[in-house]
């Protein structure tokens, strides 16, 4: 197994399995935020069962973060390692019209918000939407 894996997994008191570290690695190598179908098809061997209930773990253990972006599916983002999903660590997010994409725009915060002193804030969403910039949108 290889040693970075399984040392990002104990950082979030996550037991370091062959799966697990199958799973991780692959969601490493997205270059945005991905769903379930996207990981189901990357890692066609592994049953579509067990691929759940590791981003269950991993989302409960803060390894990853999730959100909706309007699309109809919750996007998932792996978490920096200083990441401990609390609304301060909170970002916004984009999402291409054209090629259904999402990425994290963490250099955005989530901005803070005075509510009621009754209201709990729990989550914040912010999604930005329009072109990319990186799909063929606008090619000949």
């Amino acid at each position: 197994m290889n040693s970075s894996y399984e040392k990002l997994l104990e950082e979030r008191d996550i037991k370091p399995t062959s799966t697990r570290i199958l799973v991780l690695k692959e969601m490493l190598h997205f270059d945005r935020a991905f769903n379930l179908s996207d990981l189901e098809i990357k890692l066609d061997t592994v049953d579509k069962s067990t691929i759940s209930r590791t981003i269950h773990l991993f989302h409960e253990h803060q390894l990853i973060h999730s959100f909706d972006d309007g699309s109809g599916s919750v996007k998932y983002s792996v978490c920096s390692r200083d990441c401990h999903c609390r609304i301060e660590d909170l970002h916004a997010h984009f999402y291409c019209n054209y090629c259904k994409k999402a990425f994290c725009l963490e250099n955005i915060s989530i901005p803070q918000f005075k509510l009621s002193p009754v209201m709990q804030m729990e989550s914040v969403n912010l999604v930005i939407k329009g072109y990319c910039g990186q799909c063929g949108k606008f090619a000949t």
